[in-house]
């Protein structure tokens, strides 16, 4: 038996150390945003390298959906999944994913914005998948009758032992202290446009240090993580400490 978790997150949230972080586990295989390839062709979005990106994908949703809801690779009975809400925006959606754990990972946004915007434009707040990851969040806690599990960043770099073993039980998988390091450079499982976006997760053996007080940003930047903060904050109540 496979267990599917779906974590879902916004971009420039740690995920892709997460990703990294599950990936060091023996028992578990792992897939980088694997519809990102269909909203990008479905989409039109100018990202940095998106022809690449839907050249090297399978861009059409229900394929997608199919492989992803079927056994892990490799015959691995753990499977960790690295999603993104705002990426769904065809018929797809979590409510397609009934045999998943679903797990959401969250940041400031002042940290997200400081971070995206060293690497894309923002243009709107939805790119940054606020609104959209307490959206599938809420969906979630009505399908199952409680809170799904909800970790914040910042306590993953605080403790990462901890929180990790914290989530780890809350999604019905053991503790593993193999989590906590990796192999530095690129990884196989990574998508593409890790040229562009993973160059400190690449050189990186491990979760980095704690974070200090939040980044100050200005004029549409603080706007655009003001805009975020309601939804950062109603996520928040529900995070693993």
């Amino acid at each position: 038996m496979t267990i599917r978790i779906a974590m879902w997150s916004g971009p420039r949230n740690i995920s892709t150390a997460m990703m990294r972080s599950f990936g060091a586990r023996s028992d578990c295989a792992v897939s980088d945003e694997p519809f990102y390839g269909a909203f990008l062709k479905d989409s039109g979005e100018p990202h940095p390298m998106a022809a690449e990106t839907i050249a090297d994908m399978d861009c059409d949703w229900d394929s997608v959906l199919a492989f992803q809801s079927g056994q892990a690779p490799e015959g691995k009975s753990v499977w960790y999944q690295k999603q993104m809400p705002h990426h769904m925006i065809a018929h797809v959606d979590i409510g397609d994913m009934p045999d998943h754990t679903h797990a959401f990972l969250i940041r400031a946004p002042e940290r997200v914005v400081a971070s995206y915007r060293n690497k894309n434009e923002l243009r709107t707040p939805d790119m940054l998948g606020f609104a959209q990851v307490r959206s599938y969040f809420e969906r979630e806690a009505d399908r199952i009758g409680k809170a799904p599990p909800v970790v914040d960043s910042d306590a993953v770099l605080a403790n990462p032992s901890g929180t990790l073993e914290a989530l780890c039980d809350a999604i019905g998988v053991a503790w593993d202290p193999a989590m906590l390091s990796w192999e530095k450079g690129p990884h196989p499982e990574d998508g593409v446009w890790g040229e562009h976006w993973y160059d400190k997760v690449n050189a990186s053996t491990g979760f980095g240090a704690p974070r200090g007080g939040l980044p100050e940003l200005d004029g549409e930047y603080q706007k655009a993580a003001d805009a975020c903060r309601e939804d950062y904050e109603f996520m928040r109540k529900y995070a693993i400490e």
